[in-house]
């Protein structure tokens, strides 16, 4: 980095500071993880000079040939990762997963028309229908919710309110659920309903390719997802549905929401998928889940409640009311001690979202790092130690510094 270094030091500072700043925290952040060097340096790459606006082959500016040949590899890599035929139509162009959500929304939906979805405080996203969203303002939101006493999908319940609110698009895929997603089952709802199936697989796009979560193909009717969380690619965004909704969805990607596409973030996403086909992927995708279930294991050991008892991928909710503290401020004192996580609602939660009851906690970040099982334990013994003893931030900070050394960042 040393043109940036040169002209201009403030700018570089900052990037350094957050280096050593990630460099000597353990980051517990479920939608966070690292890139390898090869999708930085795509991300870097000259495709961020490229505008080129409209489809492969159908562009409105010259110079194309490399765009062209990049989007369609990297859409062809789509289907080859997840395991999909010509059938399934693959759009590589939204910026984030919230536009590719909205612009899905509005390819299959009039305005006023019924989603049925996750609420969010029970593990939804927020733009599934929170009345804060555009998602929630311009469409008639029916929210189904974790069982009370599970704390998990209840499908006969979600299926009841399918038939009671004939919503026109039904949202599987979440931000803070913890356990597996029958696909298959709410395949079934749609159909009985007459519903569109979008299931949302940004947290465990990862999993599912690495084959360690259930696939929703063929089940659902588009799929959205980012591309960064377990897929370990930039911070982009794709959108794949059925040949035949081609049409409806993919003219509200452009000329619908978006400009041009971001070439650099299009070939680091391809960098990641070739990543992901690998057996190599696939161990990591498995070890998440394991440092996962060993975190939870762990914490639980030393009397943190964890919300449906588990995990079963990258991701669990903490509730925090036994401890006698709550989730910003669990957040604020991790964060003291070098231990970086977010304050998270849960299911039922008496609190506000601005200072919930809970904490949520990810794998994924620290199983790029090398991190296994027996890191998990000592990781659930610092958690218990800063919660219960504030005191001893300071001198948590410094081992967890320590233990970070082993680790690098790739």
């Amino acid at each position: 980095m040393k043109t940036i270094q040169q002209q201009d030091k403030e700018i570089f500072d900052l990037i350094k500071k957050e280096e050593k700043r990630q460099a000597e925290t353990i980051d517990l952040i479920a939608s966070e993880n690292y890139p390898s060097r090869a999708v930085r340096e795509a991300l870097a790459s000259i495709y961020v000079v490229k505008y080129s606006e409209g489809r492969p082959f159908k562009r409105y500016y010259g110079g194309m040939e490399n765009v062209d040949a990049l989007e369609t590899l990297v859409e062809n890599r789509v289907r080859k990762a997840f395991g999909i035929g010509e059938e399934w139509a693959v759009n590589v162009q939204p910026y984030s997963g919230s536009p590719a959500n909205y612009e899905v929304y509005r390819g299959l939906l009039d305005i006023g028309d019924t989603i049925l979805s996750l609420d969010l405080s029970h593990g939804g996203h927020l733009t599934h229908g929170s009345p804060v969203s555009l998602s929630g303002i311009d469409f008639r939101i029916a929210h189904y919710t974790v069982d009370r006493k599970t704390q998990q999908l209840d499908y006969d319940e979600i299926a009841k309110l399918a038939l009671q609110t004939r919503p026109r698009l039904i949202i599987a895929g979440y931000s803070a659920y913890s356990r597996i997603i029958d696909f298959e089952a709410f395949g079934k709802i749609a159909k009985k309903v007459g519903a569109y199936l979008m299931c949302d697989t940004a947290h465990i796009t990862g999993l599912i390719i690495g084959k360690a979560h259930p696939s929703p193909f063929p089940q659902a009717d588009v799929v959205t997802t980012t591309t960064h969380k377990t897929l370990r690619g930039p911070r982009g965004a794709m959108i794949i549905c059925r040949e035949e909704l081609r049409d409806k969805i993919f003219p509200k990607v452009f000329p619908g929401l978006q400009g041009g596409p971001h070439n650099h973030t299009i070939a680091a996403i391809g960098v990641a998928l070739k990543e992901a086909m690998t057996p190599r992927f696939r161990k990591y995708a498995a070890q998440i889940v394991k440092n996962a279930k060993a975190l939870a294991k762990n914490l639980q050991a030393f009397d943190f409640q964890i919300i449906s008892g588990g995990t079963d991928n990258h991701v669990m909710l903490v509730d925090l009311r036994n401890k006698n503290i709550r989730g910003k401020q669990a957040q604020e004192l991790l964060e003291s001690a070098g231990i970086v996580a977010n304050r998270n609602t849960i299911p039922f939660d008496p609190n506000t979202p601005f200072n919930p009851s809970g904490v949520r906690f990810g794998t994924p970040a620290v199983t790029t790092r090398g991190m296994k099982a027996r890191e998990m334990k000592r990781i659930a013994s610092w958690i218990s130690g800063v919660i219960s003893n504030p005191e001893s931030a300071p001198r948590i900070k410094k081992e967890v510094a320590e233990f970070c050394k082993r680790f690098p960042i790739p």
